[in-house]
């Protein structure tokens, strides 16, 4: 914000970042999912590969509660961190503030991220609405009083 005023980050740079995004946290879920024994938790054949292993383990009660819980702390904690961004954002130049362009605590970026339930609720259109509202903010970013602005 060289001049004052906050430049909103388009739907397009957003979505990268959650692309980004993505890839860290199913990296990590790839990683936890070969080095605990999951596929004795799973009532399935034991997976050959740690590939298998990691897909088994993701599509099942265990690992989805622990890639909602892991998702959460990652984008709450950095979100609220004096970086403000995950490293997808960071990646992509972007930040996440409050409606004064401030740093948000953990609460708010908790709220943001579960908040994004919603938008996948909607079949993404909570999402999409990044493109077209006035400050570029998803229903998530409205329901948690949030913006996404642009570092550059």
């Amino acid at each position: 914000m060289p001049d004052g005023n906050p430049h909103y980050a388009g739907f397009w740079r957003r979505a990268g970042a959650l692309f980004i995004d993505a890839i860290v946290i199913n990296l990590a879920m790839l990683a936890i999912g070969t080095v605990l024994p999951v596929h004795e938790a799973i009532d399935l054949d034991a997976p050959e590969s740690a590939l298998g292993i990691f897909f088994a383990f993701q599509y099942n009660t265990l690992g989805t509660l622990l890639v909602i819980l892991l998702g959460w702390l990652y984008y709450a904690a950095m979100e609220s961190s004096a970086r403000q961004a995950t490293l997808g954002k960071m990646a992509l130049s972007l930040a996440v503030t409050d409606l004064a362009g401030e740093r948000i605590g953990f609460g708010r970026a908790s709220g943001r991220y579960f908040g994004k339930f919603l938008s996948w609720l909607t079949l993404l259109v909570g999402f999409f609405m990044a493109g077209f509202t006035p400050r570029k903010q998803a229903l998530h970013d409205i329901l948690a009083k949030t913006l996404v602005i642009s570092r550059l």
